[in-house]
C-alpha cells in the first residue's frame, strides 16, 4: 500500500468523522473559507479547511454573526455543572435565603404551616412549621438559625416538652424512629449511642446520642433535651462539621 493511498484513506476517514463542509464568513464580510466543523472553546472554533485539509482556528469575534449563531445553536459551549448542594432537611439547603426556605417549606409534603402566613413577617419562621405525621408517637416543630448575611445555617426539630413520666413511654419511641429515618436518609452514623438517660440531663442541656455526616458538608445530631422538669427529642441539622466525641 503506497503512502499516497494511506494518506487518501486518512482523509476519507476524516471526512466521515466530521460534519458536511460549510462556508465560513468573516465578521466584515470580506473573506470566506470552506471548512468542516471540528471543535470550539469559549472564544474560538476549529475547522478543517477543505482546500488543504488543514485545521484552522478562528476567533468567534472574527466570525460573521450568522456563523456565530450557527455555532451557538448547533454546538453550545458546555461547562462543568456545579454539583448540587446536598439537602440538609427535606428540600432545605444550607445557604438558603429566608424567602427560599419559606417557599420550600410551604411546598413540602413532610411539614405544614400551623399559623396564618401573615404572622411570618412578625415572628419569622421559628415554631410555625410542624411535621405532618408523627415520628414514633410525636410530631416535631421546626426552628431555624441564620448567618449574619441572612442565609440558613441550622435547622432544629423539637418534639413537644413532656413530663418525666413520659420519657420512656413516648420520647424513646420517637427517638428510635428518628434514628431509623436518619439512617435511611444519611446512612450509617459516625457515632451511635443508647437512648440518653434522663438522670444524665442537666437543666437546659441537649444530650446527643447519634451523629451523621451529611453529604457535601454539615452534620446531623439526634438526642434528647431538658427544659426544667420537661423533656423532648431533638434533631439538629447544622452546617458545622462536628467531630465524634471520643469515649474513654
Amino acid at each position: 500500500m503506497t503512502l499516497k493511498f494511506v494518506s487518501f484513506l486518512l482523509i476519507a476517514s476524516a471526512l466521515n468523522l466530521h460534519a458536511a463542509p460549510r462556508i465560513w464568513k468573516s465578521a466584515d464580510g470580506q473573506r470566506s473559507t470552506e471548512g468542516e466543523w471540528v471543535s470550539r472553546d469559549a472564544t474560538s472554533i476549529t475547522i478543517m479547511r477543505t482546500k488543504d485539509w488543514k485545521q484552522l482556528t478562528i476567533q468567534l469575534e472574527q466570525l460573521d454573526p450568522n456563523d456565530r449563531a450557527w455555532v451557538n445553536a448547533n454546538h453550545p459551549l458546555t461547562t462543568a455543572k456545579e454539583p448540587d448542594k446536598a439537602t440538609a432537611f427535606d428540600t432545605l439547603v444550607f445557604g438558603d435565603s429566608r424567602e427560599a426556605a419559606l417557599a420550600k417549606l410551604k411546598a413540602s409534603k413532610f411539614v405544614q404551616m400551623t399559623t396564618d402566613e401573615t404572622f411570618v413577617g412578625r415572628s419569622g419562621l421559628n415554631g410555625i412549621f410542624r411535621t405532618r405525621h408523627k415520628i414514633g408517637t410525636l410530631t416535631a416543630t421546626l426552628y431555624f438559625d441564620w448567618t449574619e448575611s441572612d442565609t440558613l445555617k441550622e435547622i432544629t426539630l423539637q418534639t413537644d416538652l413532656l413530663p418525666a413520666n413520659a420519657y420512656k413511654s413516648e420520647l424513646e419511641p420517637s427517638w428510635k424512629e428518628f434514628a431509623e429515618l436518619l439512617d435511611t436518609l444519611h446512612g450509617k452514623p459516625v457515632q451511635k449511642g443508647p437512648f440518653p438517660a434522663m438522670e444524665s440531663l442537666p437543666n437546659g442541656s441537649f444530650s446527643p446520642s447519634h451523629l451523621w455526616k451529611l453529604d457535601g458538608y454539615g452534620s446531623a445530631l439526634l438526642g434528647t433535651a431538658r427544659d426544667g422538669a420537661k423533656y423532648q427529642v431533638v434533631v439538629r441539622f447544622t452546617q458545622k462539621m462536628i467531630k465524634p466525641v471520643e469515649i474513654p
